[in-house]
């Protein structure tokens, strides 16, 4: 008979994992009627994942069903103000037999097939639609020397006939994440007449990239994000609004001191919420907080006195309250503030964090929620806070439990962890002595202004515990939800504050009787690996350490990641120096796993070259110099030269963590394992 230890789930085969559907994307129809979600699934290939538009039943008594089938997939879902459905897709166009680029659709209420509304010459990127009148506004790119669509057409067909990908800039930056920048810039377009493109935003420069925008109920008027060149080569947000009908550009607030984000335009067209995030300097941290402007009046900050950061902004339909979530604890809950007072309470309180929110007329809210116990899966939140599941997706069995661990940190603050254990760590009911203690895997967050708080396929524990670690995910100085002073003792001093909390939350762990405390390794990512880099020149109490798309020379990455303005608020060239893991490359007598992406531009290739160069010439473990074991190293270096800063193609992701798993199983387990033969 097969015990609850021996219990096989997705998590045990990576094939099964990676085959799990994935849920994101709510959209909720202006009358709460009408709830669709974005369900993305892995292709027949296993090379890429596909995602569907699914309709749910907001009562949650019918099971969820598929209303959209095409070959690459729907997303970007938006109900018009009659409750059709607006979607983003890739599908042959009315007369073109041949699949086009991303353009924009229509499914009608009342049924029968989708239609094209909308192409573009650079496809369809997001799609705003008035939920009181027949308005729809989309956003995409056109080449700055464009007269019109036509034209835009003309010269990116030059450009791919003539083979040109060259791009001459004026400005900073030039990259972002994993994609250049450029030439092509972003526009909104008013689409509402059937067959035309207006253009919105003529000659926007750099000022709609990454642009979050809102579109009046009445459809008369936008609030977005936009982007103004700043000193020192950095950029900085303010808030315009643009008139739908002339395309009149006006700005509402610029902040010299902060960036401004997220407007939420208010029910009844009379002012506009948003968020406000300080400029940081090397010596004090940003600060978030929500604010509101009357139109025609002065800006108001809401939540100075509330010690969290608001994550996103939504209004009830009344205008009664504004719905916002935050870091908190470990979570992500939902809050109403008053729009008036700034007092700030909570909706709903659990062990979850939720996204994707949407007020509906009835007083409920819709919404995604997840934790380290259920990937994202969406939910009803009624007026008294109780939260119903909708119907859509199972969510997978664990092959473990998650409980807490609290530390005390050097300076007397508490630092928590989730700790995720085998189900072997725990003892069975039956056999309350059968515990069998596992190794323990320090995972880091990256960020570093985040928190472990919320379900991540792609960083996963789960896949570890199954494998038979426990996994320790720490909440370490710099994490949000905790404060501004939490934040701020790491602020500039990563090497510090978040170094001794992680050592005292490993302290805390290996104290739990379910984990082994003489079998311990370290794995992080970005700011993870950062840490994960710190730790191996610091201490010898790990076994292995993984470190991914880690930054590890402070001295070249300030100037060669895709935002260097905004490092240059993070640390002097003095506190670099001080913080920089490079420095103690002697120190370092642990076996290290280097994975990169060649395309990561926020952590560039060049950290992990140096890192790898230093690791075999001036390490404590560098490779032999003659003999048959010449070149060998106890180090290694997975590298993807297609992939980014995450690792996002499925096919990746399994090679991934077949390298990690194997790597820590020979240093903590003893256990040779060969890597997929697909590495050559």
């Amino acid at each position: 008979m097969t015990s609850e230890a021996d219990r096989r789930t997705p998590f045990h085969d990576l094939d099964e994992f990676l085959a799990l559907p994935r849920v994101s994307g709510l959209a909720v129809s202006p009358d709460g009627s009408r709830i669709v979600a974005t369900v993305a699934r892995l292709n027949d290939k296993r090379t890429d994942f596909v995602s569907a538009l699914y309709e749910l039943d907001p009562a949650a008594r019918r099971p969820a069903r598929r209303i959209t089938h095409g070959a690459k997939g729907e997303s970007a879902p938006a109900f018009t103000h009659d409750g059709d459905l607006l979607f983003v897709a890739a599908r042959p166009g009315a007369d073109d037999d041949k699949p086009a680029g991303k353009a924009l659709w229509r499914l009608p209420a009342a049924g029968g097939e989708a239609v094209e509304v909308v192409t573009m010459p650079g496809g369809v990127d997001g799609v705003l639609a008035a939920t009181a009148a027949d308005v729809t506004v989309v956003s995409s790119s056109m080449m700055p020397s464009a007269n019109d669509v036509d034209d835009d057409r003309r010269l990116r067909a030059a450009r791919t006939d003539n083979s040109i990908s060259a791009v001459l800039h004026t400005g900073y930056p030039v990259r972002h994440w994993d994609h250049d920048l450029g030439p092509e810039l972003p526009h909104l377009f008013d689409v509402s007449a059937a067959g035309t493109r207006r253009d919105l935003t003529p000659q926007p420069a750099s000022g709609l990239r990454d642009a979050h925008a809102d579109l009046s109920p009445d459809g008369t008027f936008i609030v977005t994000t936009w982007q103004l060149p700043a000193p020192a080569a950095a950029t900085r947000s303010v808030l315009v609004r643009i008139d739908v009908a002339t395309g009149e550009r006006t700005v509402l607030v610029d902040d010299p001191d902060a960036d401004l984000g997220r407007p939420a335009i208010a029910p009844d067209g009379g002012s506009v919420a948003f968020t406000r995030e300080t400029l940081s300097t090397p010596h004090h941290a940003p600060r978030i907080t929500l604010c509101v402007l009357p139109f025609g009046d002065r800006p108001a900050e809401l939540t100075s006195s509330w010690d969290r950061w608001p994550t996103s902004v939504t209004w009830t339909t009344d205008a009664t309250s504004l719905i916002v979530t935050a870091d908190d604890n470990g979570r992500g809950p939902v809050f109403a503030v008053d729009p008036v007072s700034g007092t700030a309470r909570p909706v709903v309180a659990d062990d979850f964090a939720y996204t994707d929110v949407h007020a509906a007329p009835g007083g409920e809210l819709f919404a995604l929620r997840s934790s380290y116990a259920a990937p994202p899966h969406p939910v009803r939140i009624d007026a008294d806070g109780s939260v119903t599941v909708l119907p859509l997706v199972d969510l997978p069995e664990l092959p473990g439990t998650l409980t807490e661990v609290v530390a005390t940190a050097e300076d007397g603050q508490p630092v928590r962890s989730w700790l995720a254990l085998p189900h072997s760590a725990q003892p069975q009911s039956a056999q309350p002595d059968s515990v069998q203690p596992a190794p323990l895997l320090l995972w880091i967050h990256g960020g570093p202004l985040s928190s472990w708080n919320t379900w991540h396929w792609r960083w996963n524990p789960w896949l570890m515990v199954s494998a038979g670690y426990a996994v320790l995910l720490p909440d370490p100085a710099l994490s949000t939800g905790y404060g501004q002073d939490f934040i701020q003792r790491g602020w500039g001093a990563w090497g510090f504050a978040p170094y001794t909390d992680l050592m005292a939350a490993t302290d805390a762990a290996v104290d739990h009787p379910g984990v082994d405390g003489s079998r311990t390794a370290a794995m992080g990512g970005s700011f993870g690996g950062y840490m994960a880099n710190w730790i191996a020149g610091h201490t010898d109490r790990f076994a292995a350490i993984v470190t991914h798309a880690s930054l590890w020379a402070l001295d070249q990455f300030g100037g060669t990641t895709d935002g260097a303005y905004w490092w240059a608020r993070e640390m002097t060239p003095e506190m670099a120096a001080a913080n920089s893991p490079h420095r103690f490359v002697t120190e370092i007598r642990t076996p290290m796993l280097v994975i990169h992406g060649d395309k990561d531009y926020r952590v560039p290739i060049g950290e992990a070259l140096r890192l790898w160069y230093e690791l075999l010439s001036s390490s404590a473990l560098p490779a032999a110099d003659s003999g048959p074991e010449a070149g060998a190293t106890a180090h290694r270096f997975l590298y993807f030269p297609s992939e980014n800063h995450w690792v996002l193609n499925p096919q990746h992701t399994k090679i991934w963590y077949q390298v990690v798993r194997g790597f820590l199983d020979r240093h903590l387990l003893g256990r040779d394992v060969d890597p997929p033969d697909t590495l050559g």
